[in-house]
């Protein structure tokens, strides 16, 4: 009698083809949960894993691995505890610690990953820098992170130190390094090998006070001529000695010719505060660069991809510079302009400035002031590959306009952000969205709890009109001009007959039929949002987030709500609770980023009438432990008198309720005592304390920040068995 061959199973690939389906995988845990399937895919996962970030304490250097022989990507920027030193593990005790342990921490790494390219670290000492890179002579990558104050150093000495140690750098990113203006040229001017060598340059750091000016901007792009994506925050505001104009725009423009990527940002617009709606989006002064400098600067960035222009002042009459971009600049492919006007001004059916760039897949519009719903639209029919849309402050901008663009762009738009535009709150903005709501999988909207029905009595328009009807007669019926845009429109471009999908432009019932099975956008399921942003103004509840159109997500996994404004204003809230268990409608639902950071209010004893920041917690933090989620992210609520941002008992009552976390980090301080709460949790572990802000406290003395407390509080939640 014949036996039955054994079945095929999976470790009988051969070792080569099974070893690169391991590598493809990308998702951490999973990797982690094949490691565990037997020793062989044990050695496999291990040996290629590429990237890899450290969580350890630096005190437990006997814990670490030595068996990922081929990372190449090293984070070492949350190494705990968060902040401290890294090669100077004694520097925050009282007998101080020496040259000798850098160079042995350093010497260690080195030996467990000894082919680095890219590395991440946390350099709050100068020893950091002079020890950490040398060890990897390829590196060809680093990010430095750093939110404490800057070192009592010459300007530009810790950039001589990090490059007379990399001579192969080919990028550099300082968008979390507490640095100055000044302390870039000098180096780069004494290092003009590894300044030749930078082809990715990214100095966007909000906590630069004034911005680049034009001559450190002429100092950099000279010095590195073979730049391929450069992102700087400048200072464009005319009244400043030395303001970016039109001098320094022609300098990137003819210095590096190769610029894939250009962002230039005014340092006032990385700030996160909330502009005012009613604000009619043009400023005093304007910018000091004209439309002809900027038609010049486009003509010689042939390889642009991504464009940022986010600007402080007015700059009028850009329409014509942003139509070059369409001939001039044909690979790009992302634009964000912020101040700027006439971005879009269609007179009849022609089209203009931005909505000529028909290859834009990305598209961001911040405080334009004249940007009116025909110009959006117009931005719809022409920008046709949209992907991710994002607009802001723009006050012209009503319901119509916006979900006019949204049924145009209905086959490609997955990602948008509405916010600050007066008449777009929270329902109106939904509605607006119902045309791709089966589709959009990332949303920002503002919690302006708004009505449609006010909106359109407030706007006193009627809708209602048909965009399948292109004949010039039967549109031009309807009002605010619409009429001609539709009517004088090609059938070709945007109407064609032999379509079978038919729109139905109506703000009380839009449905989309398709082969007359009626499948239509009129519901409330948004089936495939996967993330979702909320802005939500301080003492707002957010119990109407569901009756404003957010009733059934069935796939939204991820959420960020930031709360913003001044407590103490207010003598309490209005209700108990902030609305957390509103959430619990979405199933998914497994990651919150809740930042309270922008809340001003009063730290300690507050004065009578008024609610100190521990009963604000309260309020926002009430309810979360019914929620399922995995992984929390938190910014305690701050007092700017005393530069505290601090976990307060009722919050840490609170999160300890949150049983089925796996991750909270919360980016502020707290007492020890407060943490041992979070051992209550079972499946906890990943904690950790970030100040990740400007200024971050430097008084690591304090009962909040000591590594003493950090460290045992660790120790102990590493002691905990955790099921899985």
């Amino acid at each position: 009698m014949a036996t039955l061959a054994r079945p095929t199973i999976i470790n009988d690939l051969p070792d080569v083809i099974l070893s690169n389906i391991i590598a493809a995988v990308s998702d951490v845990r999973s990797r982690n949960a094949a490691a565990l399937v037997c020793r062989k895919w044990l050695v496999l996962e291990r040996a290629t894993r590429t990237s890899l970030t450290l969580r350890g304490n630096i005190r437990d250097l006997f814990m670490l691995p030595t068996c990922f022989r081929s990372v190449t990507h090293l984070d070492l920027s949350l190494v705990s505890p968060w902040g401290h030193p890294l090669l100077s593990p004694r520097a925050a005790s009282s007998d101080g610690g020496d040259d000798a342990d850098s160079v042995l921490i350093a010497h260690l790494l080195r030996h467990a990953f000894p082919i680095v390219t890219s590395l991440i670290v946390y350099a709050r000492s100068p020893l950091t820098l002079q020890f950490l890179p040398v060890q990897w002579p390829h590196l060809k990558y680093i990010k430095l992170v750093r939110w404490h104050q800057r070192p009592q150093l010459a300007s530009g000495d810790e950039f001589n130190l990090l490059f007379q140690g990399c001579p192969q750098l080919g990028s550099l990113d300082l968008s979390t390094f507490y640095c100055w203006t000044d302390d870039i040229p000098p180096a780069l001017e004494l290092n003009p090998l590894v300044a030749g060598n930078l082809t990715v340059f990214n100095l966007m750091n909000a906590s630069f006070s004034e911005g680049f000016k034009t001559d450190e901007i002429r100092v950099i792009t000279k010095c590195c001529p073979n730049l391929k994506e450069l992102k700087i925050a400048c200072m464009f505001d005319p009244m400043y000695i030395g303001f970016v104009g039109d001098e320094a725009l022609v300098c990137i423009s003819t210095n590096c010719p190769k610029l894939t990527v250009l962002h230039l940002a005014d340092t006032s617009t990385l700030s996160n505060c909330r502009a005012d709606p009613d604000e009619e989006g043009f400023t005093t002064d304007d910018a000091k660069f004209s439309v002809s400098t900027l038609i010049e600067v486009f003509s010689g960035l042939s390889l642009l991809e991504e464009l940022v222009l986010d600007v402080c002042n007015n700059v009028r009459d850009s329409g014509p510079a942003l139509e070059i971009l369409n001939t001039k600049c044909p690979k790009l492919r992302s634009l964000k302009v912020g101040q700027f006007h006439g971005v879009s001004m269609p007179i009849g059916s022609k089209l203009d400035g931005v909505a000529l760039c028909q290859g834009l897949k990305s598209l961001s519009i911040r405080n334009v002031g004249d940007l009116d719903d025909m110009g959006l639209i117009a931005i719809g029919r022409g920008c046709s590959r949209l992907a991710k849309f994002e607009i802001q402050s723009c006050k012209k901008i009503t319901m119509r306009g916006m979900r006019t663009l949204a049924s145009l762009l209905w086959k490609s738009l997955v990602d948008v952000r509405i916010s600050c535009c007066k008449n777009l709150g929270a329902s109106s903005s939904l509605k607006a969205l119902e045309p791709i709501q089966e589709r959009i999988q990332r949303l920002h909207i503002d919690c302006v709890w708004d009505s449609v029905e006010e909106i359109e009595n407030i706007n006193g328009v009627e809708y209602g009109f048909d965009l399948n009807k292109t004949n010039g007669g039967e549109a031009s019926t309807h009002g605010n001009g619409f009429g001609d845009t539709f009517g004088s429109m090609d059938d070709d471009i945007m109407f064609n007959r032999n379509k079978r999908c038919k729109y139905d432009y109506d703000l009380n019932s839009v449905c989309m039929e398709d082969n007359g099975h009626g499948n239509g956008f009129g519901g409330r399921t948004w089936d495939r949002l996967q993330y979702l942003s909320l802005w939500i103004g301080v003492g707002d509840l957010l119990t109407p987030l569901a009756a404003a159109g957010l009733e059934h997500c069935p796939n939204l996994e991820e959420i960020k709500i930031r709360v913003e404004g001044d407590c103490r204003l207010w003598s309490k809230p209005s209700e108990r609770a902030f609305g957390l268990s509103t959430l619990l409608r979405y199933h998914k639902l497994v990651k919150m980023h809740l930042d309270c950071g922008d809340i001003i209010g009063y730290a300690h004893t507050a004065p009578s009438g008024q609610m100190d920041l521990s009963l604000w917690e309260r309020f926002y933090l009430f309810g979360i432990g019914t929620l399922n989620l995995k992984e929390l992210d938190y910014w305690p609520p701050q007092d700017r008198d005393v530069n505290q941002r601090s976990l307060s008992l009722p919050a840490a009552g609170l999160l300890q309720e949150c049983i089925t976390l796996r991750k909270l980090f919360i980016h502020g301080t707290a007492h020890e005592h407060f943490m041992m709460f979070l051992l209550r949790i079972p499946d906890l572990r990943d904690v950790q304390l970030r100040e990740d802000y400007y200024p971050a406290p430097e008084n690591d003395m304090s009962t909040e920040m000591r590594s003493d407390s950090l460290s045992r509080f660790e120790a102990a939640l590493n002691r905990r068995q955790i099921c899985d």
